[in-house]
């Protein structure tokens, strides 16, 4: 599996990835956010928050970015005694920059309202690549992000976080759409963090269904 998330031969799932601070070596661009071009190979089982940044850093590290600290854009549920992660408390304050040195969100409150910039043409992965949105073939719009709109976690019960990054089988994520295009012409559709939660056959941790 060459992406965060396969599902079936054509459609996969990405991480949004947020650098937090700078490094102490001198970066190959401005760039402080991306979309993932690679994940784990196990589908939603990320090796928990932990293993997502991981995989963070190593893509950034490739595409000659590794000097800053990288996270994955992930909240986690309460589990196990342990409380939440919101994602938005993980990122950093901003401001974000794709591979080409646009500004998407100033900080976490604009990277949050609908003052942001993030479409199909800011969103590009670490190679500064545009990555397939609605009406490509294969659609790849879909973002795990485990959040609310506001970039905070849900609370425990239904599973919204391939139980906190770490199940490739049932379960289900909230994802978002990094395009801000779906089905219908509402907020949800429109949302790039918090759209609808997989679904689909198979175990939908491994092959996380789309809904558009």
């Amino acid at each position: 599996m060459d992406r965060i998330v396969k599902i079936s031969a054509s459609l996969s799932i990405v991480l949004l990835i947020l650098g937090v601070a700078a490094g102490v070596e001198a970066q190959s661009s401005s760039m402080t956010f991306f979309i993932s071009s690679a994940g784990s190979g196990k589908g939603a089982d990320l090796g928990g928050i932990d293993g997502a940044d991981k995989i963070c850093q190593a893509l950034a590290q490739a595409a000659g970015a590794g000097g800053r600290t990288w996270r994955a854009y992930l909240s986690t549920q309460p589990a196990g005694g342990a409380a939440a992660v919101n994602a938005r408390d993980r990122i950093g304050k901003g401001p974000w920059q794709n591979a080409k040195g646009e500004t998407v969100a100033q900080n976490v409150d604009d990277l949050h309202s609908a003052n942001n910039k993030l479409t199909k043409q800011t969103a590009l992965n670490e190679k500064g690549e545009v990555v397939n949105g609605r009406g490509d073939t294969p659609n790849r719009h879909d973002i795990l992000t485990g959040s609310q709109p506001d970039g905070r976690a849900f609370p425990a019960g239904d599973d919204r976080t391939c139980a906190n990054w770490t199940k490739s089988a049932q379960g289900a994520a909230m994802v978002g759409h990094h395009d801000r295009q779906g089905l219908r012409d509402d907020d949800a559709s429109k949302s790039w963090n918090s759209s609808h939660s997989s679904r689909g056959p198979d175990g939908v941790c491994r092959r996380v269904g789309s809904r558009g």
